[in-house]
């Protein structure tokens, strides 16, 4: 059979992953439609760092350095016990996601395919349309429309028996003064620009994500309340939590988000035409930064296996291999180590950790 060049793609998801893809495979010369509910970019950073299998796809697709100029490259991270005590660390540089876009809100309706193309029904400001192109990409998150369609709400795993919350903090207290240190040291102990606080009960994150002091605290609630309960709770646990015992004027709140730990991931990562990627094909807790960088690894081997059908250098059961490995590696890899990094946190005496510890994230 003769193979013939990819003409388009229609992505669903502008986050980092489908973006990602989009300026790889646009780059390239091919015609990239891309589709996202949402009217804009989140504002509120998820994520606290791009890894550096991440970085090389940003270099791929030629935004490295504009990441570079926007963002910043922390020192290293840190797990400490509850009192600031340190217990191990690593130095490294990495970059926070922070890229503005413009965009307009559509959501899919139904996907559909046949042995030559896959096709969109999507709802835009001006109606429903029918989008046809050569593949269909879900990059579309978590509660994936793409994976919905393939295979209803089937999506094998599990979630874990713990409540986080997940909050943004702007604070005096809590600004980087310096790669490395922050204000108020000595009541910081000497926080690191991401640190990981070892204890049975209260364990959690913080990590710094932008240059102009904006913080990523996660930490550890008891599992069935209500969003309610979560928020009313979080200046209490701040306050019991945080070095200094910060209260609630003394910080300004941008974001707070309870939710589970998920680990989970979708019985194919492609159905003919239709290929998935990032959140929309597996799930990890956050702790690690596996989510994002094994979903940017992801697209990164898409755009390579769909180079090789664009270019003629193989068919299309090279997607089958996409699917198979990057299943492989979220089961052997990302579920395991992301697992490990969760329960590194609570389920060991702090004062052992560092005597304990089999090994690093990232």
């Amino acid at each position: 059979m003769e193979l013939m060049a990819i003409k388009k793609v229609i992505i669903v998801g502008a986050g980092p992953s489908g973006l990602i893809l989009g300026l790889l495979l646009a780059k390239q010369g091919i015609q990239v439609e891309l589709f996202d509910a949402g009217s804009k970019v989140v504002d509120q950073p998820r994520a606290a760092n791009y890894a550096s299998q991440a970085v090389y796809e940003l270099g791929r697709a030629g935004v490295l350095e504009d990441a570079k100029a926007r963002g910043f490259q922390p020192a290293g991270f840190a797990w400490r016990q509850f009192d600031g005590t340190f217990i191990a660390g690593m130095t490294h540089a990495v970059l926070p996601d922070d890229y503005p876009t413009k965009m307009v809100s559509h959501r899919i309706v139904r996907i559909g395919q046949n042995e030559e193309q896959a096709w969109l029904d999507v709802e835009t400001p001006t109606g429903l349309q029918k989008l046809e192109a050569d593949y269909v990409i879900g990059c579309d998150g978590a509660s994936s429309t793409v994976r919905r369609e393939l295979f209803g709400s089937e999506y094998p795993g599990e979630t874990l028996n713990a409540q986080i919350i997940a909050t943004n903090v702007r604070s005096l207290l809590l600004l980087a003064a310096n790669s490395t240190l922050i204000t108020s040291a000595q009541v910081y102990h000497n926080f690191w620009d991401s640190n990981f606080v070892v204890h049975p009960d209260y364990w959690y994150m913080a990590v710094r994500v932008t240059k102009d002091g904006l913080w990523r605290v996660t930490y550890g609630d008891k599992p069935g309340l209500s969003r309610e309960k979560y928020i009313a709770r979080q200046p209490q646990l701040y306050e019991k939590l945080l070095p200094g015992n910060p209260k609630p004027d003394q910080y300004q709140l941008t974001n707070i988000s309870p939710y589970k730990l998920q680990q989970r991931c979708a019985p194919s990562f492609r159905v003919g035409r239709v290929l998935l990627a990032a959140d929309a094909e597996h799930l990890c807790n956050a702790f690690g930064g596996l989510g994002l960088t094994g979903g940017i690894a992801d697209v990164g081997s898409l755009f390579d296996s769909l180079m090789g059908i664009h270019k003629g250098l193989a068919d299309e059961t090279i997607l089958d291999r996409y699917s198979e490995i990057r299943k492989r590696i979220w089961a052997e890899i990302i579920d395991p180590m992301s697992r490990a990094n969760f329960k590194r946190l609570y389920d060991q005496d702090p004062t052992k950790a560092r005597k304990n510890s089999s090994g690093c994230v990232l």
